[in-house]
C-alpha cells in the first residue's frame, strides 16, 4: 500500500511539473495581453525538430538542448513580432486569427521542409535509466523532471519578486495601461513575456520528449490543449493559480489511471473533463482569481 501511494505520488508529481511549465508559459502571457497564445504548442514543436537536426552533429547533448531552448525562445519572440504586435491595437478577434494562422505556418514548414513522420529525437543516456526507491522502480527522466521545475519556479519566482523586470512584469500582468502611464516599456515588456514563455516551452519539450521520445508537426496541440485546461483550472490570471491547476490535473489523470479499469481507460479524458466541469462550476474563475483585471491596451 505504501509503494503504491509513492509510486503514485512521483507519477502525479512528474505529470504534474510538466502540466505546471506549460501552464505557466502560456498565463504570462495571457496574465498582460488577455490573449491566449495558440501557438504556444509549435514552440516545443520547433524546440524538438531543433534537437532532431542536430542529432547526427558532433555536438554534446546539453549543447544541443540548450540550442533548442534558444530556437524556442525565438520563435516565442518572433511570435509577438509576427502575430500579435501587428494587430493587438486592433482587435481579440484578429490576434485569435493571427495566432492560428502563425501556428499553422510553422506545423506546414515541418510538413514541407523535414517530414510529415514522426522524427526520433536523441536523448542522453541517463533519460532511459532507472533507480530503485524503496519497493518501487522510477525512470531517472522523472526525477530529473520533478527537480528541474522546483529549480525553474524558484528562479521564477525570484526573479518576479526580487528584480526590477519580474516587478514590471507584475506590474504589466496588474493594470498593463496604468504600467505605461507610469513608464513601463509596454513592447519591451509584452516580448519579454514571449521569451519567457518560450524559454519555458524550450525546456518541456526536453522534459515531453524525454517521455515520448520523437516529434512530428503535429505535437504542439496537446501540450496547448493541456496548458489551457490547466490554466483554466488555476485561474487564467494568475500564475500561481497556473501552477496548481497543472498540478491538480495532473492528479486527476494519474488518479484515473490507477483507479479506473483497463475497459475504461480509453474514457479516461471524458472522466477528466467531467471533473474540470464539476471544479469550474463550484469556481468559475479558477481556483485562484489572480489580480484585477487591467486594460490591455
Amino acid at each position: 500500500m505504501l509503494s503504491d501511494l509513492l509510486q503514485f505520488s512521483i507519477d502525479a508529481l512528474t505529470l504534474g511539473s510538466l502540466y505546471a511549465l506549460m501552464a505557466l508559459g502560456l498565463v504570462i502571457v495571457y496574465g498582460i495581453l488577455r490573449l491566449v497564445n495558440f501557438a504556444y504548442g509549435e514552440l516545443i514543436m520547433v524546440a524538438g525538430y531543433t534537437l532532431y537536426l542536430l542529432g547526427g552533429s558532433p555536438l554534446p547533448w546539453l549543447v544541443m538542448a540548450v540550442m533548442a531552448i534558444v530556437m524556442a525562445i525565438f520563435t516565442g519572440i518572433a511570435t509577438e513580432l509576427v502575430a500579435f504586435r501587428p494587430v493587438r491595437e486592433r482587435s481579440v478577434t484578429a490576434v485569435l486569427i493571427t495566432s492560428f494562422a502563425f501556428s499553422t505556418l510553422l506545423q506546414n514548414a515541418a510538413l514541407l521542409f523535414i517530414s510529415p513522420r514522426s522524427r526520433q529525437v536523441p536523448l542522453p543516456d541517463l533519460f532511459s535509466e532507472v533507480v530503485q526507491i524503496g519497493e518501487i522502480i522510477v525512470p531517472v527522466r522523472n526525477l530529473v523532471t520533478i527537480a528541474s521545475t522546483i529549480l525553474l519556479l524558484a528562479l521564477f519566482a525570484l526573479i518576479l519578486r526580487r528584480t526590477v523586470l519580474g516587478m514590471a512584469l507584475r506590474a504589466a500582468a496588474s493594470q498593463f495601461r496604468m504600467a505605461r502611464m507610469v513608464g513601463v516599456p509596454a513592447n519591451l515588456i509584452i516580448s519579454t513575456a514571449f521569451a519567457i514563455s518560450g524559454l519555458l516551452a524550450g525546456v518541456v519539450s526536453l522534459l515531453w520528449f524525454g517521455r515520448i521520445g520523437s516529434v512530428v508537426p503535429g505535437i504542439g496541440l496537446e501540450p496547448l490543449l493541456v496548458a489551457f485546461i490547466a490554466t483554466v483550472i488555476g485561474g487564467m490570471r494568475s500564475l500561481p493559480g497556473a501552477v496548481i491547476g497543472g498540478y491538480v490535473l495532473a492528479m486527476i489523470d494519474t488518479g484515473f489511471n490507477y483507479l479506473l479499469p483497463q475497459d475504461l481507460l480509453a474514457f479516461r479524458d471524458a472522466f477528466t473533463f467531467s471533473i474540470v466541469i464539476f471544479i469550474l462550476l463550484w469556481r468559475p474563475q479558477g481556483l485562484m482569481a489572480g489580480p484585477a483585471t487591467g486594460q490591455r491596451t
